[in-house]
């Protein structure tokens, strides 16, 4: 269930935070835009049904003339989008595969706030759930597949469990360094170096800044809500806007460890570098996956950088493309 792959990047690429911090640079979102503007891709947007009037924007590609021989739904990170570097050379490689893509954007992310009055949070999977099962009817494309990176990594193993339930044949999902235990991984980022914890509050507080700007009658937050360190952001989003008591409860409604996933019938890889500095790795040591998971373990790659040279090219990215081409 577990196996170590060959990924050796330079060894001036080797640091944790570097290779995080990378991840979502300039240089790799100039990257992404090449590489799927040269993919020769026709890109539509779609507004799709999320189920109880929820709207959630995905963005189609597909070659033109060529017949697909699957469709990939990819999902992105918490305050990412469908137009961060790794879904667009994720989307870039799988094209050149022969897929059709999906970059789905989940509620409050990318530029879709005004699309829905309530906030996102990490437990409404049954609107992507949903969302998917749309895709699926406007794309009967077969095989349908599923990759997410960090948070999406999440959704897409959760996504996978809920398939046979919602009637969704997916034949392959891959996620990438997926959050495991919510609970440890808000540690992490509370503990470890400070640019983590800036970086994600910076993006949640002008995401919460939009919101209310767009549905003041029901966001009336004032700036010093804003101000709160990240933990008590989410307790207060939590006990004013989920179903859940409390901080704990929340955290276990989206966690994937111990034995959540032993229900899974869908064929899934795993990729998780040893020194990711926002979800530990020590969390995935007593993981407990079904016959049909495989967990890839590579010593470097901080958190969903893995990148491999200065052009800024991800390991990850060809990793996902390889696994769910296996489907096809």
């Amino acid at each position: 269930m577990t196996a170590l792959i060959d990924y050796c990047p330079p060894r001036w690429l080797r640091n944790p935070h570097l290779q995080s911090v990378l991840g979502s640079s300039a240089l790799r979102r100039h990257r992404g835009q090449r590489l799927l503007a040269g993919s020769g891709a026709v890109t539509t947007e779609h507004i799709l049904d999320g189920g109880d009037g929820v709207r959630l924007q995905g963005w189609h590609s597909a070659l033109p003339d060529s017949p697909a021989r699957g469709l990939a739904l990819l999902l992105h990170g918490w305050e990412g989008s469908a137009e961060s570097s790794y879904m667009r050379m994720t989307a870039a490689r799988l094209l050149a595969s022969g897929y059709e893509v999906m970059r789905l954007n989940f509620r409050d992310h990318g530029d879709t706030h005004h699309l829905n009055e309530d906030i996102f949070h990490s437990n409404r999977l049954d609107e992507v759930v949903h969302a998917a099962v749309d895709i699926a009817r406007r794309f009967p494309v077969r095989p349908m597949v599923v990759a997410g990176y960090s948070l999406g990594g999440n959704f897409a193993l959760r996504l996978a469990l809920r398939a046979p339930q919602a009637g969704l044949t997916l034949q392959r999902v891959a996620a990438v360094c997926p959050v495991l235990d919510p609970a440890t991984t808000m540690d992490r980022i509370e503990r470890g170096p400070a640019m983590y914890d800036w970086y994600f509050t910076r993006k949640w507080r002008n995401s919460l800044l939009r919101k209310r700007a767009l549905f003041p009658q029901r966001h009336d937050f004032d700036d010093s809500v804003l101000a709160l360190d990240i933990r008590a952001l989410t307790d207060w989003l939590v006990r004013r806007h989920t179903a859940y008591a409390t901080l704990d409860e929340y955290f276990d409604g989206y966690s994937i460890a111990g034995d959540r996933l032993a229900g899974l019938q869908v064929p899934a890889d795993i990729l998780m570098s040893e020194d990711d500095p926002v979800i530990p790795f020590d969390s995935f040591r007593h993981w407990q996956l079904p016959p049909l998971a495989r967990l890839s373990i590579v010593p470097w790659g901080g958190h969903c950088g893995f990148i491999e040279n200065v052009a800024g090219d991800g390991f990850a990215e060809r990793w996902v493309a390889e696994r769910l081409v296996r489907a096809g």
